[in-house]
């Protein structure tokens, strides 16, 4: 992998980073020492399969209180145990 000093990046980064786009990654170092590493950034792939919402629908049983199921302990967590 390629190695620059942080003058020569500060000089030629346009072109370091061209470089870098095309799957030319660097490091630059500063005082001898490696500081930064330069990689393209890898685009995730587009997914063509949509997020299909119900999929799971009857697969297991759901409560009828669902959205209230632990409702005292969650009160009782903020709010201390009643009075």
């Amino acid at each position: 992998m390629k190695t620059v000093s942080l003058q020569e990046a500060r000089s030629d980064l346009p072109r370091l980073v061209d470089e870098a786009a095309n799957g030319k990654a660097f490091v630059i170092e500063k005082d001898g020492k490696p500081v930064v590493k330069v990689v393209p950034v890898e685009e995730k792939p587009v997914s063509k399969s949509k997020r299909r919402l119900g999929f799971l629908e009857g697969r297991f049983p759901v409560p009828d209180d669902f959205d209230r199921m632990f409702a005292r302990e969650i009160e009782e967590m903020f709010y201390g145990e009643p009075k």
